[in-house]
């Protein structure tokens, strides 16, 4: 792991579509629900080992009859990064694709709870992510 630390963590982007309301909540049987969450990390690199993280989250919740949206939020939540010095770029890497996000997502998570409890829908908790996982997994698609 690299020596870094996280200067600033901010919301850099939100939306929260809902386009079914008020017809969902006056329907008794609305059925099941499914969901689907995608999540992006985008790196800018700046000059001096300042980096840019952004934890691009969506998160779209739909019934399984007739594909209706029930909601969907999309986030872009940022951390300004000074890295140490580094020559191994895989650790670099390593650091910006997982340890960073790792500390950003809690943040995504409480923000995403609070839209769904404030928009009337039962409020959602996203599961932690292992983003150890996702960064094997997309190197092993390369």
């Amino acid at each position: 792991m690299s020596n870094f630390k996280i200067i600033s963590q901010f919301l850099k982007d939100i939306s929260f579509e809902s386009p079914n309301v008020p017809e969902l909540f006056f329907k008794q049987d609305n059925g099941q629900a499914k969901l689907e969450i995608n999540i992006d990390i985008q790196i800018k690199g700046a000059e001096n080992n300042l980096f840019m993280v952004d934890l691009i989250t969506k998160v779209h919740s739909k019934l399984e009859a007739g594909d209706k949206s029930i909601f969907l939020i999309e986030s872009t939540y940022s951390g300004l990064v000074q890295m140490g010095e580094e020559k191994d770029e895989e650790a670099k890497k390593r650091t910006l694709l997982i340890d960073v996000p790792t500390l950003l997502f809690p943040s995504v998570r409480a923000l995403i709870a609070r839209l769904t409890s404030e928009s009337g829908f039962p409020t959602f908790v996203m599961q932690p992510v292992d983003f150890a996982k996702l960064y094997e997994d997309k190197q092993a698609q390369k």
